[in-house]
């Protein structure tokens, strides 16, 4: 899905917009035991208390395409009668009046979900009525492009509010007011099927994780069924290690500046896409070569990249071998450390880094102004007497 096809199913978690008819919770303890549940109508909620669901559904497709929120496809297998696609279909299809059903996808989230916590599952279903879009992107709500009927689950933790005090007007004094477990907001979630090209995608779903870390792989395999991705992080790891083995011992500052260069290049390139740039082996391979890297070095690349994949995916995982640009560590701010030094560099101005042997030593050198910044004191880079005898 893209940003705008987010946002638009965002849109609907207003009052003014609200297509949600069915809402359905379910509240686990930390013995993961069902202690309460709950199937109505969402339009006979209070009013404040559909706020706040509409609050937690927003932060559920809210973060970073391809870090916090992942497009998954199904495997073929889960497509096939049985598979973890129909039993989320006919979730869908029985607009949550099921409750067998609903009770045996609680059970599946319970089952899988890893966590010592008290949670809250959250389930709801809506009908949205696609309006038109005109050629120059106006929306026309009076000519209609389809139904998109979906479920959209948030799982949230349950925690214990922090202690404070409290003015009683009982016994008229400040006293430590009585803490409760509050709903906090959603760690993880998912939304099914996709709206891709503004309509229902029956073989993707959409994952959210606050964390982009912790992808609740045994969540996604048994009630998800889809393919797991690579975590940011590891697909960090993943780059970095291609780059390591394909240039070996022979890695430079030179090489490694160039390449987070020609990325960032492919990224503004890209900058327009209605999709996230991703770079595959092929897209790899492009990189390094725009980069100068050795024909020598990319003599091996094929092997290099096919063996850190062998080493990176289990055989028994299906693991797409693709990153996200975006992802990638240098895209934000280039970090250079040593065993003593840390320095961060705004990747726009990576010409101002460069290596240089001085004295006999290799040093890395930073071109800066007469004065610099150190601890919020301004000072200045050469001594005032040397500035005047220059």
């Amino acid at each position: 899905m893209t940003s705008n096809e987010i946002k638009e199913i965002k849109k609907q978690f207003s009052l003014d917009h609200c297509t949600i008819d069915r809402i359905c919770g379910c509240y686990v303890n930390n013995e993961k035991e069902k202690q309460a549940v709950s199937k109505e109508a969402f339009m006979s909620l209070a009013e404040e208390e559909q706020h706040k669901y509409f609050e937690i559904f927003k932060k559920t497709l809210t973060g970073s395409i391809g870090k916090n929120i992942i497009d998954m496809e199904f495997p073929l297998a889960e497509e096939s009668q049985g598979g973890k696609q129909e039993a989320l279909l006919k979730l869908r299809d029985s607009h949550l009046e099921d409750d067998l059903l609903i009770d045996k996808f609680y059970d599946s989230v319970i089952d899988s979900y890893d966590t010592v916590e008290k949670f809250y599952i959250i389930l709801i279903h809506a009908i949205y009525d696609i309006p038109g879009v005109t050629t120059d992107l106006i929306v026309n709500e009076d000519a209609s492009e389809g139904v998109y009927d979906y479920i959209c689950c948030a799982i949230c933790p349950v925690k214990l509010e922090k202690g404070t005090l409290t003015y009683d007007p009982d016994e008229n004094r400040i006293t430590e007011k009585i803490r409760d477990w509050v709903v906090s907001d959603p760690a993880h979630g998912f939304l099914f099927p996709e709206f891709n090209d503004r309509t229902a995608d029956i073989h993707g779903v959409l994952y959210y994780s606050k964390k982009s870390e912790e992808l609740q792989e045994g969540f996604i395999e048994k009630v998800l069924g889809a393919e797991k991705p690579m975590s940011a992080g590891y697909q960090a790891d993943f780059f970095n290690t291609v780059v390591s083995e394909t240039l070996g011992e022979d890695i430079s500052l030179h090489d490694v500046m160039a390449i987070n260069e020609n990325v960032r290049i492919r990224l503004r390139d890209h900058s327009d896409d209605p999709e996230p740039y991703l770079m595959d082996k092929t897209e790899i391979r492009k990189v390094f070569e725009q980069s100068g890297i050795s024909g020598e070095a990319m003599e091996d690349y094929d092997w290099k990249y096919d063996e850190v994949v062998k080493e990176a995916v289990p055989e028994d995982e299906e693991i797409t071998p693709y990153v996200h640009a975006t992802n990638l560590p240098g895209m934000k701010k280039i970090d250079i450390r040593t065993p003593d030094i840390v320095i961060k560099v705004n990747p726009e101005r990576a010409d101002l880094i460069e290596t240089r042997l001085i004295d006999g030593k290799e040093c890395l050198v930073i071109t800066v102004d007469d004065r610099v910044e150190i601890n919020g004191m301004q000072v200045h880079t050469i001594s005032p007497e040397i500035l005047k005898r220059s």
